[in-house]
């Protein structure tokens, strides 16, 4: 592995955990508000936004869903449909059974008033007051070195974004090269994300012990090993290499078995 610096390394197992980027969609003011007055996800900040104003803005087909987690927080919310989200029939009917307040029209900006969300503005000049927005980002796993070595990333199946498809184990297609935590679940939050790379180190070093031991059977680690052992061991010793003597009786008896001293 060549770093930027010039420094250049090498491993016998790589675990990348290189995480996501959150891409925004392109609306004036909105990456200011990010993690201020823009929130994603109703299990990270929903407490803190309890009880208010809050607007969720359409960027997809998941943002219907979004809508209802926030719902729980607050009985207040609207979906800004924002020329992205067409919801089912379906999926308006349960909007309507949740008292959720639906607007069409794109969104232009994102208003803040020093450095305070206020609300947002549609393109056709009506303005809406919010105390918390709710965005659905699109989430790319953060993939340059693992696609260097020959990866591709996945699409999501809920459309979310792309990651690199592991296994149970956490290794990828590649032999010898792993990925945990966002780079391959775009949904894991920090205490997922972190058990999963201990997981991964735990398939890792098992992995190598494995290998090591295998080695060692095959005598990579020098001329002592299990096989050169019993070989030498069969040449010297012969049948007494397992502590019996099955030589013929020293009183002319035949064959007999004792146990060498």
């Amino acid at each position: 592995m060549l770093l930027g610096d010039g420094r250049r390394f090498s491993c016998r197992r790589l675990l990348v955990t290189t995480g996501l980027t959150d891409e925004l969609p392109p609306i004036d003011g909105l990456q200011q508000q990010w993690g201020r007055g823009v929130v994603h996800c109703p299990y990270c900040h929903g407490w803190e936004i309890t009880g208010q104003r809050i607007g969720v803005l359409g960027t997809g087909p998941l943002s219907v869903h979004q809508a209802l987690l926030f719902r729980q927080w607050s009985p207040d919310i609207t979906l800004f449909l924002n020329d992205t989200v067409e919801p089912t029939d379906e999926e308006w009917a349960k909007l309507a059974a949740r008292s959720v307040t639906v607007v069409d029209g794109a969104v232009a900006t994102v208003d803040a008033v020093d450095g305070d969300l206020t609300g947002l503005t549609l393109r056709q000049g009506r303005s809406f007051e919010l105390q918390a927005l709710a965005v659905g980002t699109r989430m790319e796993a953060t993939s340059a070195l693992l696609e260097s070595l020959g990866l591709t990333s996945q699409l999501h199946p809920s459309g979310a974004g792309r990651f690199i498809e592991v296994d149970a184990t956490s290794a990828t297609a590649l032999p010898g090269v792993y990925a945990a935590g966002n780079v391959s679940n775009l949904m894991a939050q920090v205490i997922t994300a972190a058990a999963e790379g201990v997981m991964a180190g735990a398939r890792i070093n098992a992995d190598l012990i494995e290998e090591e031991t295998r080695w060692a059977v095959e005598g990579r680690f020098g001329v002592f090993s299990a096989v050169s052992e019993a070989t030498v061991s069969k040449i010297v010793l012969g049948q007494r290499r397992h502590g019996l003597d099955v030589r013929p009786s020293a009183a002319g008896l035949g064959s007999a078995a004792t146990a060498e001293r």
